[in-house]
C-alpha cells in the first residue's frame, strides 16, 4: 500500500531530528536573541536546562550549576510561589501560558515589568512531562509591541504614579485613547484590562513593602492608592490568594525579604 505524502514529510522530519541527535541547535538560537532568556524545566519545576544569559543572570557560572534547581533557589518565596503555581497549572493542563506579564523590583529596586511565554513539553507518549518557556523584559519588548505603541504612554505612567490614585479616564487621555481602545489594546499586548495591569503593578508593590517595612497594612494600602483598607484587603486577596495581614506573617516567618536578584532584560 502507498504510503501518502503527509506520512513521507511526517517521516523525512523525524529522520532530520534523528540525525541531529539534540537540541542544540534550536537552543542556541536562543543565545543569540537580545534580551530573551530561555529556560526548561521537569515535571516538579525544576531547571533542566537554561541559556548562558539566564544561567548567569542569576548568579550561576555554569549550566550545570542550576540543574535541578527551582525558582525558591533565586527567588523569595513569594514569587517563587506564583512562578510555580503558573508551572503545575501548565502540567495539569497542557495549555500554554503566552506572553504573561510578571511584575517585581529589580536589583536597582524599581517596578520592572517581564514578560513570560510558557509551552508543555510531551513525552513520546503524549504526556506532559515538563516545559519550555521564554522571558524578556518588557524593555526590550516594547519594539515587538510596537501595534500598541499608543499604551506606552500609560505604561510609563503607572511606572512613574503607581503610588498614586490613577483613574482608566487618566491613563486613557495620557494613552490618547478612548478608554475602550485603551483597555482593547492591553487585552492585546498583555492579556490584562488596563485595570488588571495598574492593580498587579500596586499589588506586587505593596508586597514587597508588607515585606520589607513596618508600615501598618492600612498606611500600604492607603501608600498605594488604595482607599481604604477594605479595598485593598479585597484586591490583594483577588491577586494573592491570600489577605495582606497573613501574606505578611506566613512569608516573614520564613525569612522572605530584603535584596532579591530577579531576572533583567538588557
Amino acid at each position: 500500500m502507498p504510503i501518502d505524502s503527509k506520512t513521507i514529510r511526517k517521516n523525512q522530519q523525524q529522520a532530520f531530528f534523528d540525525e541531529i541527535g539534540s537540541d542544540q541547535p534550536l537552543r542556541q538560537l536562543f543565545e543569540h536573541l537580545p534580551g530573551v532568556f530561555f529556560f526548561i524545566k521537569d515535571r516538579r519545576s525544576r531547571m533542566m536546562g537554561a541559556s548562558r544569559k539566564l544561567y548567569e543572570r542569576l548568579g550561576c557560572s555554569s549550566e550545570e550549576e542550576m540543574i535541578g534547581a527551582t525558582d525558591y533557589d533565586f527567588f523569595p518565596d513569594h514569587l517563587a510561589d506564583g512562578f510555580v503555581r503558573d508551572d503545575q497549572q501548565l502540567m495539569k493542563t497542557g495549555e500554554p501560558l503566552i506572553n504573561r506579564v510578571e511584575i517585581w523590583y529589580n536589583e536597582q529596586r524599581l517596578l520592572d515589568w517581564f514578560v513570560t511565554t510558557k509551552l508543555p513539553v510531551r513525552s513520546v507518549k503524549g504526556e506532559v512531562i515538563g516545559l519550555v518557556g521564554t522571558v524578556r523584559s518588557y524593555v526590550s519588548s516594547r519594539k515587538l509591541l510596537l501595534p500598541y505603541s499608543h499604551i506606552n504612554r500609560a505604561v510609563e505612567y503607572i511606572r512613574s504614579n503607581h503610588r498614586q490614585r490613577i483613574t482608566i479616564l487618566e491613563l486613557s487621555k495620557k494613552a490618547g485613547l478612548s478608554m475602550r481602545q485603551l483597555n482593547r489594546k492591553f487585552q492585546e499586548a498583555f492579556n490584562l484590562s488596563a485595570q488588571e495591569f495598574l492593580a498587579k503593578t500596586r499589588i506586587q508593590a505593596a508586597s514587597d513593602a508588607l515585606l520589607n517595612s513596618d508600615l501598618s497594612i492600612t498606611d500600604i494600602g492607603l501608600e498605594f492608592g488604595f482607599c481604604d483598607q477594605s479595598a485593598f484587603t479585597q484586591t490583594f486577596r483577588k491577586h494573592v490568594g491570600l489577605t495582606p495581614s497573613k501574606f505578611r506573617q506566613r512569608y516573614r516567618s520564613l525569612g522572605v525579604g530584603g535584596s532579591m536578584r530577579p531576572i533583567q532584560g538588557e
